[in-house]
């Protein structure tokens, strides 16, 4: 990135660096051959931090780190940062009336998870090898060309399968979000009931060719049971609207060259 095309950035008479930019830019996603968007992410990330640090130093505040996690000690700039936002955001509690009018407004929102019952056919392969993954591949094509489509069909072509499942028809039973790689997971999300995967799913095991049995869509939970859930969901969106809010007065009040908080 040619750091001489962007300006340089100035906080109410502090400088930011582009050196610290770049640094910050590291951290920010943006559209492929469009570094700008990554650049201009990260300086307001920096500009929001020159403005709370700004105004925690102006009110004279102190802090002391504390251990986030095991092994996780915030930085000093954090934790100041952290108790100017304790004294400035007074957020109301949120009260139980709001909670429920969010649950009631949809309650098939708040599920517990889905079960899927599948089979797969397995031909196994280690992906970083291009001449094994490609063979693998063919094969699973010729082996998906011989479904018939039904369960008793796939049965018969999955005791070709490399995983100990064809002795059951390629059956692996019922399982649900997280208990299976992602590329397999998201795979079975797109498959109707009955449906057999139209292409093979690559995993790090192998190419699979799948078969959704049937799915148990997750139960509607009860009021008491989610409340909680969405108390907190409630109050973080409280919060983060409020530090908005607060960073937009600090930038009303700022002198900034260089960058500007607008969307990006």
């Amino acid at each position: 990135m040619n750091l001489a095309v962007f300006r340089d950035i100035v906080v109410n008479g502090e400088p930011i660096p582009s050196t610290a930019i770049a640094a910050e830019a590291q951290n920010h996603s943006a559209p492929r051959n469009k570094p700008g968007v990554a650049w201009r992410k990260a300086a307001q990330a920096l500009i929001i931090r020159a403005l709370l640090l700004q105004e925690a130093l102006r009110r004279g505040l102190t802090a002391e780190p504390e251990e986030l996690s095991p092994g996780r000690v915030e930085t000093e700039e954090e934790a100041l940062i952290r108790v100017l936002l304790d004294e400035a955001l007074k957020i109301e509690p949120v009260s139980e009336a709001a909670v429920h009018a969010e649950w009631a407004r949809r309650p098939e929102r708040y599920r517990s998870p889905p079960l899927w019952d599948v089979s797969h056919i397995l031909c196994a392969c280690d992906p970083r090898d291009e001449a094994a993954r490609t063979a693998a591949e063919a094969r699973a094509k010729t082996l998906l060309t011989r479904l018939d489509g039904d369960a008793k069909g796939f049965a018969e072509v999955a005791r070709e399968s490399d995983c100990g499942s064809k002795t059951a028809g390629g059956h692996l039973g019922q399982f649900g979000p997280g208990d299976t790689v992602p590329e397999f997971e998201a795979a079975i999300r797109d498959l109707p009931e009955g449906g057999v995967s139209p292409a093979p799913v690559l995993s790090r095991h192998g190419w699979h060719i799948l078969r959704l049995n049937a799915i148990a869509p997750g139960q509607v939970l009860p009021y008491d049971t989610v409340r909680p859930r969405i108390a907190e969901a409630l109050e973080k969106a409280a919060w983060a609207r409020a530090s908005r809010d607060f960073v937009a007065r600090l930038s009303d009040e700022a002198e900034i060259s260089g960058a500007s908080l607008a969307p990006v």
